[in-house]
Order: C-alpha cells, then sequence, then structure tokens
C-alpha cells in the first residue's frame, strides 16, 4: 500500500492533477520509514545485521540505478560525479544530487542513515532509548530553523532540509511500536483492531497538509517543513500503529497484498523511471492531464518490472549472501574437526 501510494502522488504531480490529497500521498514514505523501525527494531540484534540489510536494499538498487543511467533518455546528461553519487547512496549530500528517474531515491538514503545508526540505539536501556527518541525528534523540528539550513540550496545547491535529522519523528513512530509491542492492554487492543477506521483520519491529515502547502515542488519554509513533518508524524502513526499493536487478519494479509509486499522495494525504486517511459508510451506530454491511464499503466509496468527484479535479482542475491554466510561460518567448524577448508 505504500509503495502504490507512492506511485500515486508522482503521477498526481507529473500529470498536473491538482489533488491536494494525493499530493500529500507522499507521506506513504513516512509510513514506510515507520514499519522499517518497527520491523527492524524487532530483530537487527543479529550480528550479521549489517550484511542482511546490504544484501537486502543493495543489489536491486545498484540495478536499478545502472539500467536507468544507461538507458533513460532523460539520463543522459547526468554527469560522472551525479552518477556515483547515486551508485553509492549519498545523493542528497552532494550539489544536483538527485537527477531523473531516481529522484525518489532521496527518501532511501534516509532510511540507510537509520539502518547504520540502530544497533547504536538498541544497546540503550529503554528510559535512555526514550530519551533520544524525543530528543531526535525536538532537533527535527529545530533543525530547518538553523541558518545553514534555510540557506543551503542558495549557498551549497544541496537540499540540507531533507537530510535524515528531519524525518526522526516518522521513525520514533514504528521505534515507539516496537517498544509497545505486547504491552498493550486488551482494551486498547480492542479499540486498535478495528484497523480500517484509522485510514479515514489518515486521509483527512493529509488532506489538511496538502491545504497547508506549499504545492509542487516550491521549497517549504521552517514553518511549512515543520507542520509537513507533523502531520506526517500523524499521518503514519494512524496508519501503522493499529497493524503493529493490534495484529490479526485483514485484507492487507491476502494473497494478492502479500506478493505486492514482496515486489514492494523494487516498485518503489523503478516506477519514476517507468512513469517517464509512461507519456511517451501514451503520446501525451508532462503536465497535461490524464491522471487515470497514466497511474494503470504506471502501475501495471512497475508491477511487472518489480516481479522481474525480484525474481532476477533480489531473491538470488539474498540466496547468495546467504549460502556465501553459511559456507564461511562452515569452515571454521571444518578446521577445528581437523579437515581441510578446501
Amino acid at each position: 500500500m505504500a509503495a502504490l501510494g507512492i506511485v500515486v502522488t508522482h503521477v498526481a504531480f507529473q500529470t498536473g492533477t491538482e489533488s491536494v490529497l494525493f499530493e500529500r500521498f507522499d507521506y506513504f514514505v513516512a509510513v514506510f520509514f515507520a514499519l522499517s523501525a518497527f520491523l527492524l527494531a524487532r530483530g537487527s540484534h543479529s550480528k550479521n545485521y549489517y550484511r542482511k540489510r546490504f544484501s537486502r536494499i543493495a543489489p536491486a538498487y545498484l540495478v536499478c540505478v545502472a539500467v536507468v543511467l544507461i538507458a533513460l533518455p532523460d539520463a543522459g546528461g547526468v554527469s560522472v560525479g551525479q552518477a556515483l553519487a547515486n551508485l553509492f547512496m549519498v545523493q542528497i549530500y552532494v550539489p544536483d544530487g538527485l537527477i531523473p528517474g531516481l529522484t525518489q531515491l532521496w527518501s532511501l538514503c534516509v532510511e540507510v542513515a537509520f539502518y547504520l545508526v540502530l544497533p547504536a540505539y538498541l544497546v540503550l536501556g529503554r528510559r535512555d532509548r526514550l530519551v533520544v527518541l524525543v530528543g531526535f525528534s525536538v532537533l527535527a523540528f529545530v533543525w530547518p530553523w538553523l541558518p545553514f539550513v534555510t540557506g543551503s540550496i542558495e549557498v551549497w545547491n544541496v537540499n540540507l532540509q531533507i537530510w535524515p535529522l528531519s524525518y526522526a519523528p516518522w521513525f520514533a513512530v514504528g521505534l515507539i511500536c516496537a517498544e509497545l509491542e505486547g504491552r498493550v492492554p486488551p482494551r486498547v487492543q480492542r479499540v486498535l483492531h478495528h484497523r480500517w477506521v484509522y485510514w479515514a483520519p489518515a486521509l483527512v491529515v493529509a488532506w489538511i497538509s496538502g491545504l497547508v502547502g506549499p504545492a509542487g515542488l516550491t521549497h517549504p519554509t521552517p514553518v511549512e517543513f515543520n507542520v509537513r513533518v507533523g502531520l506526517g508524524t500523524v499521518f503514519c502513526a494512524l496508519v501503522v500503529a493499529p497493524y503493529a499493536l493490534a495484529p490479526g487478519t485483514s485484507v492487507l494479509s491476502g494473497p494478492v497484498m502479500q506478493a505486492l509486499g514482496k515486489w514492494s522495494y523494487s516498485i518503489f525504486l523503478w516506477h519514476v523511471a517507468v512513469l517517464a517511459v509512461v507519456f511517451p508510451l501514451l503520446g501525451v506530454p508532462l503536465f497535461s492531464g490524464y491522471f487515470w491511464p497514466v497511474l494503470a499503466l504506471t502501475t501495471l509496468i512497475s508491477i511487472v518490472v518489480a516481479y522481474l527484479s525480484y525474481e532476477f535479482v533480489e531473491r538470488p542475491a539474498l540466496r547468495w549472501f546467504r549460502t556465501t554466510k553459511q559456507a564461511n561460518t562452515a569452515q571454521p567448524a571444518m578446521v577445528t574437526a581437523g579437515e581441510s577448508p578446501a
């Protein structure tokens, strides 16, 4: 659902569809952040944590970036520096790092920064973790007001406003859910169990945020950015918390949604490049409407490409990393038993 929501917001923008609700479907990025925080906080104590994260995100990411750089016409003017920044996933930290077909990957840079610091957070005691969550969430709302942040685009041509610290509250939602998991009273679980009810206020929050603005690619003021992050925090809490704290069967647990869930990472990776191809396929120019046909074809092609990416890149890569790990752990045992590792 989160991946498809992000597809909707990008299609709405590029078709020139004036919908304050669809514009704020970028809040499904907040859902991604909260979900990853919740899931990883429950199981990232493994000594192979970084290896697992790398094997999960890097192969499909590198293939996507390489194909877009080579094959997408809009990426033809990309410099070597821009290409390297995208390959090494540091594009939000360098001037002009965001390039056609891959602009959405700014959020993956933010997510990777979270991956890097999560183990250090988890070794803290519960009280210290709470202090860290509160402290970084407060700093997130201070960050856009700092002079070197507000003027970063003009001075360095880098948007410091979208650096990882800004989104600490979105990750905090998932981390708090991980802390509360298994500790929620039955009465509260019964209230949260009607998960579909919470989608309505979540969509209202997104609509209100769209009204507040600013629209399109207009750079938000510190106040507007604070409001955007604050309402995004409410949005992802309304969407994620009922599923995290009152688990159970739902439409999202059906086979179709489970399959889409497996492919969701690659849907996210590829959909902007697919969208760039859909316009000439349909014979329509950018910002000229045709929202529904563009959305339908973009979604269909993105799902097909995501399936291929999952089957021929993600799964083989995960299998290879897993096999390599098993081989490496087996060798010391063989040596101990007096056998040759060869």
